[in-house]
């Protein structure tokens, strides 16, 4: 188990990491910090730079058995901290806003408790994943060369979620976030003087008949196999000037769906009313996808080894509030993985992720450690 000073190390180590935030791409600082505190764990193995500033430590037993991963994310948000917090974020216009702090402390705190009671077959990866913000962390991670040699058999990854009672976890076997990807898109037609609009070729028709056509898309309604939902985040026509008529705009989409299948249908879908109004009003289109979601799916078995994990120490749990319209790419450790993902309440009145007023609560760190650390002895004894 975690001692005092467990937590009074780990409390301070989770602020000190809160102070320093680091968005997706960027976490070499974060990493660096990961990487001195696991070399006082001793792991067989510490891996870096894995799919951009990755970091796994692996514990291994030296006897045959199965590979069991347990995830964090290293990033922060592009998100001014409101805050009186001592530990609030020192760098402007970024903050530890989602909790990814916390999540990399409860790992730290997994570690200690394997030095301390070591598994008995088999190897633990703890993965400090980079880039989970804009998607395209899990997905490096796993491209990585490097990765092939600590592949995983079973993953899981605890999130904090708002809304929750304190210490509540919510799983389910199944979808538990949907499939999201953002679209850009850029018209581009002619300037002119405001006074001789004629005399260009303006994107503000256009923009007029895609908002709410791109929105129809998909409008939301109940999380079923057929759930769609297209929301439009960002809009800019011309300059902000008088004196000219514009001649571009662009577009930003978010585009979600229940699963992975039906993303691709949509895109096109996009990407046709695009092309239709861009003719009809004599633009030039052009689009780029950012921030590529895969679905997370939760597999069966793993599922029911976390809940009998959690349920043999005392952890409330259940389905509430599932499945979820956010996104995760923990999904992506699930393609070749039996893999779960676990949603941890801080509290029924806690501020929402990506709020400027959220804060990780320290209080968590033993709490999704303990659950951690039952499952990996409940599979590698």
């Amino acid at each position: 188990m975690l001692t005092n000073s467990d937590l009074v190390e780990l409390t301070e180590f989770r602020r000190a990491l809160h102070m320093k935030p680091e968005v997706s791409g960027e976490e070499a600082e974060t990493a660096a910090a990961i990487v001195a505190e696991l070399e006082k764990l001793s792991p067989a193995r510490i891996l870096t730079k894995l799919g951009g500033h990755g970091v796994a430590a692996v514990f291994d037993s030296g006897v045959d058995g199965p590979t069991v991963l347990f995830r964090a994310e290293l990033d922060a948000l592009p998100i001014e901290e409101l805050s009186e917090n001592p530990w609030k974020s020192q760098v402007q216009g970024k903050g530890h806003l989602c909790g990814h702090d916390g999540h990399m402390t409860m790992l730290l705190a997994l570690g200690r408790l394997l030095k301390r009671k070591p598994i008995a077959k088999g190897r633990v990866v703890l993965m400090f994943q980079p880039a989970e913000e804009d998607g395209s962390g899990a997905r490096a991670v796993v491209a990585d060369p490097a990765y092939a040699d600590i592949a995983p058999d079973w993953a899981f990854a605890i999130h904090n979620e708002p809304g929750r009672p304190f210490g509540y976890v919510s799983t389910r076997i199944g979808l538990i976030n949907c499939a999201s990807q953002g679209l850009v898109i850029r018209l581009t037609g002619k300037t002119s003087h405001a006074a001789n609009p004629e005399d260009g070729i303006s994107p503000s028709l256009a923009v007029a008949e895609l908002l709410p056509a791109l929105s129809a898309l998909g409008q939301g309604g109940d999380l079923d196999d057929a759930f769609k939902l297209a929301t439009i985040t960002h809009v800019q026509i011309g300059e902000p000037s008088f004196g000219i008529s514009p001649g571009g705009a662009v577009i930003y989409v978010t585009l979600r769906t229940a699963y992975d299948e039906p993303m691709e249908n949509m895109l096109k879908a996009a990407r046709s009313l695009v092309l239709d109004a861009a003719q009809k009003f004599d633009l030039n289109a052009a689009f780029e996808t950012c921030d590529e979601f895969a679905a997370s799916i939760n597999d069966a078995d793993a599922t029911n080894v976390a809940i009998a994990a959690m349920n043999a120490i005392g952890i409330a749990n259940g389905d509430d509030g599932l499945p979820m319209r956010a996104s995760e790419d923990f999904g992506v450790f699930g393609w070749s993985a039996k893999a779960a993902m676990l949603c941890l309440g801080p509290g029924e009145d806690h501020a929402a992720l990506h709020n400027p007023d959220y804060d990780f609560p320290d209080d968590l760190i033993p709490v999704g450690a303990a659950i951690f650390e039952r499952i990996a002895h409940d599979l590698l004894g």
